[in-house]
């Protein structure tokens, strides 16, 4: 495959959230002149999430859109404008409307959430993904409904920690033995658990839904909880279902297997953000990262290889922050692999942090309350350097410092 490429050609990007969008702009900032087409299936000007689960939630914004001019920058939107499937051979993507021509194609198509099996359909029972979720949610927040958040992980943290600020009574029903069960071991995860209670949320942990009715949620033992709205919020998975049956190597878990560079297995095509793993040399494995961060950060590589005056590696220290009960959350890294487990500060207080080590090098840290640990550990992560346990235990001592 080429890196060289003519700016005649035209750069279709699918998908016009962050990644989409962020890929457009790094193009006409890198230089490129050719025509960029810029397809997003919602009609809503493309817009930013985080806010959805805070300031657009709460009414305290009406929307997120992304301040870029489009026109300006000579980016054709494309909006409410599903796309269906890809024709590598005839470099065309086919939507309802007819088929989009191509040159080079980048796929930012994201993540859809995870449905609640049998809740389909259900009255009184929400995602949080889009805009339209978000403004559907507005009102059952401002009756002060008694809410039900199936699923305690991040996002249903977030969505806790809005409920419980407009005033709702909120349970969250978690089928594993502890929140974040998925992304955090359990040394990490059952201090988190306290911040539940402290905001007036009800937390129930080992708690397996076994159906959902009007009204009411049942759980596997039998137990019923009243619930003028739910809210389901149990992950997500790369949306990617359009591309089945056009020859792209797509993961077990649904991803765009993308190579180093961002570029999928079909000639110039390209993966970006949520719907697209990529292979870390820093972490030794593939990596799938469903960040805002990575939505940000791999649309500049995308670019650069476009371009193609100076090819790069995408390899981040991926990076992500959560709101809730009062706290500022903040990790960076990935810990999957560390052999070590240092703690900085109380798990009980207000501010602590984690660090995971690998062979005495730093690999991730969470960060709560304590931004500037984040900052200094990110640099240490990148660098690889050498870290003491025991000066890196000392929450006093900054982390920078506690290089050997």
């Amino acid at each position: 495959m080429s890196e060289q490429r003519q700016t005649g050609q035209r750069v279709v990007i699918v998908g016009a959230g962050m990644a989409g969008v962020q890929t457009a702009v790094a193009l006409r900032e890198q230089g490129w002149t050719g025509p960029v087409t810029l397809i997003g299936a919602e009609p809503h000007q493309p817009y930013d999430r985080p806010p959805l689960s805070k300031a657009v939630l709460l009414g305290k914004a009406e929307g997120s859109a992304f301040d870029v001019d489009f026109e300006a920058l000579g980016i054709e939107l494309q909006l409410g404008r599903e796309v269906m499937g890809v024709r590598p051979l005839a470099h065309e993507i086919d939507t309802p409307s007819g088929p989009v021509p191509y040159d080079v194609l980048v796929v930012a198509t994201g993540a859809q959430p995870i449905t609640l099996p049998g809740s389909e359909g259900v009255p009184g029972v929400h995602l949080l993904r889009t805009l339209d979720d978000a403004a559907r949610l507005r009102p059952v927040l401002d009756e002060k409904h008694d809410i039900v958040v199936v699923g305690a992980g991040w996002i249903g943290a977030e969505f806790a920690t809005a409920a419980r600020e407009a005033g709702c009574a909120v349970t969250v029903v978690e089928a594993a033995d502890r929140p974040l069960a998925g992304t955090m071991p359990a040394e990490v995860a059952v201090p988190m658990a306290d911040w539940y209670a402290e905001s007036g949320a009800g937390l129930l942990t080992g708690a397996r839904v076994a159906k959902i009715e009007s009204g009411t949620v049942v759980l596997a033992d039998g137990r019923r909880l009243a619930a003028g709205a739910v809210v389901v919020g149990i992950g997500a998975r790369p949306a990617t279902d359009w591309l089945v049956g056009s020859g792209m190597q797509l993961g077990p878990d649904g991803s765009v297997t993308a190579d180093s560079r961002l570029r999928t297995s079909l000639p110039d095509v390209y993966a970006v953000g949520d719907c697209a793993s990529f292979p870390s040399h820093r972490y030794d494995e593939r990596l799938l990262v469903h960040h805002w961060d990575n939505a940000l950060q791999g649309p500049r590589t995308v670019a650069a290889n476009i371009v193609g005056e100076t090819p790069q590696d995408y390899d981040p220290v991926p990076y992500f922050w959560s709101e809730q009960f009062g706290r500022f959350v903040q990790y960076a890294g990935h810990h999957a692999a560390a052999d070590t487990l240092v703690w900085r500060g109380d798990p009980g207080g207000a501010a602590w942090t984690v660090c995971w080590l690998r062979e005495g090098a730093l690999v991730a840290l969470l960060a709560v309350a304590r931004p500037r640990d984040l900052a200094q550990g990110r640099r240490l992560i990148e660098s690889g350097a050498p870290v003491d346990p025991e000066r890196a235990a000392d929450p006093s001592v900054p982390l920078k410092s506690a290089t050997l």
